[in-house]
C-alpha cells in the first residue's frame, strides 16, 4: 500500500495535523489548525485535503489509561464522523494514549521550554499517532 494519510490530533482550541506516507511509514508535521470549541475552519481543512489528496483520514482517539472511553472521546468521534460526512474519505480512529506526553518530551529534549508551543505539540502528537498506527499494521 502506498496511501497518503492525513492524521489529526483533535482538540477544542487546536487540531494537530501530520501527513503520512504508508509506503515509507513516515510522517511530516503540518501547521496545526485553529479551532473554536472543537470546530475547525472547514475551508482551511478542505484546502489541506485538496493539496495532499489523502486516501485515508486518521484521527487520534483519546482513551483513559485503562482503555475505557472518557467524555472527550465522544467529541472526537463526532469530529471523525464530520470529516467523513464532509469529504467522503475513509476515516479511522487510533488510540492516542500518551502521544501528547511523548510529543512534549521530544520537543523539550530538542529545545527546552521555548520549544513547547501548543501547535508544535499538537502536530507532533499527530505524527506520533500516525507512526503508532503504522507500526501496529506492519
Amino acid at each position: 500500500m502506498s496511501r497518503t494519510i492525513l492524521t489529526f490530533d483533535y482538540g477544542t482550541k487546536s487540531i494537530g495535523v501530520a501527513v503520512g506516507q504508508e509506503l515509507t511509514g513516515t510522517a511530516s508535521l503540518l501547521n496545526a489548525l485553529k479551532a473554536q470549541d472543537g470546530i475547525p475552519d472547514w475551508a482551511v481543512l478542505e484546502k489541506l485535503i485538496n493539496e495532499w489528496k489523502p486516501q485515508l483520514l486518521l484521527v487520534g482517539l483519546p482513551l483513559n489509561m485503562d482503555g475505557t472511553e472518557q467524555p472527550f472521546t465522544a467529541r472526537t468521534r463526532k469530529f471523525a464522523n464530520r470529516l467523513h460526512g464532509r469529504f467522503g474519505l475513509p476515516v479511522e480512529l487510533h488510540d492516542e494514549r500518551l502521544t501528547t506526553t511523548e510529543a512534549r518530551s521530544m520537543l523539550f529534549a530538542d529545545g527546552g521550554y521555548r520549544n513547547l508551543a501548543k501547535d508544535k505539540v499538537d502536530s507532533l502528537s499527530a505524527k506520533i499517532i500516525f507512526e503508532s498506527w503504522y507500526e501496529q499494521r506492519a
